[in-house]
C-alpha cells in the first residue's frame, strides 16, 4: 500500500501508562417492535392500612404426605381495613408477589410453638384464600430469632382482640366477602394477560403483511 494513501481515521485515547487503545463504539439503540401499555392490576389492599411488617418463611402441613411444605420466603403483614377496621393476616412471596398466606385474624386461633422452638409458631386456619378459594389450612411460620417470633405473636393477639368488636363482626360473612374479591383480581389477571398476548399476535400479523 503505498505510503501516501490515506488511513481510515481511529479514535484513540493515551492510557495511564502511555499506551494507545481504542476507544470502544457506543452501543447501538433499538427501538422496540411494540410498546405495551401499562395496566394497573389493584391487590385488593388499597382500602387497608398495614400494621405490621417482618421477614419470614412460612410452611403448610401437606395431610396427604403428612409432611410440612415451604410455601414461601416473604413479608408477613397484619392490614387493618379502613372501613370495617377488620385484620387480615398476608404474606407474599418474594419477587413473584404471590400470596401464600390470607385470612383473617379469628379469635378461635391459637398460636402454639414448634416442635417446641422459640422462633416458629403454627396454628390452624378454617378459611385461608391464598390460592384463590377458601380451604382449611395448618400453617407454620419461622422467624430469624426469637424476638421476631414474639413481636408477631403481639400483633396476632392484638389482631384478634380487634376482630372481636370490629364493626359487623362476622367471620362467615367476611370469608365469602374475601372470596368473591379474590376472584376478581384472578379474573381481572387473566383477562389482562388475554388481552396483551392478543396485542402481541395482532402486531405479529401486521409485521409479516409489511414483509409480503
Amino acid at each position: 500500500m503505498a505510503d501516501n494513501e490515506k488511513q481510515p481515521a481511529v479514535a484513540k485515547t493515551e492510557t495511564l501508562f502511555g499506551e494507545e487503545q481504542v476507544e470502544a463504539s457506543p452501543d447501538p439503540h433499538f427501538e422496540p417492535v411494540m410498546r405495551l401499555e401499562e395496566v394497573e392490576v389493584k391487590t385488593l389492599e388499597e382500602d387497608e392500612e398495614a400494621l405490621f411488617k417482618m421477614r419470614a418463611k412460612l410452611f403448610r402441613f401437606d395431610k396427604a404426605g403428612k409432611e410440612w411444605k415451604e410455601r414461601g420466603t416473604g413479608d408477613v403483614r397484619f392490614l387493618k381495613h379502613k372501613d370495617t377496621g377488620k385484620i387480615r393476616l398476608v404474606m407474599r412471596r418474594d419477587k413473584t408477589h404471590k400470596v401464600c398466606a390470607n385470612h383473617y385474624v379469628t379469635s378461635d386461633m391459637q398460636l402454639a410453638p414448634n416442635v417446641g422452638s422459640d422462633r416458629s409458631w403454627v396454628w390452624n386456619v378454617a378459611a385461608d384464600m391464598s390460592e384463590g378459594e377458601v380451604s382449611a389450612e395448618t400453617l407454620a411460620i419461622r422467624f430469624p430469632n426469637s424476638d421476631n417470633a414474639q413481636l408477631f405473636k403481639e400483633e396476632f393477639e392484638k389482631a384478634q382482640t380487634n376482630n372481636t368488636s370490629a364493626k359487623g363482626s362476622n367471620d362467615k360473612a367476611e370469608v365469602k366477602k374475601e372470596e368473591a374479591e379474590v376472584k376478581k383480581e384472578e379474573e381481572e389477571k387473566a383477562e389482562v394477560k388475554k388481552e396483551g398476548e392478543e396485542k402481541i399476535e395482532v402486531k405479529k400479523e401486521e409485521e409479516v403483511k409489511k414483509e409480503e
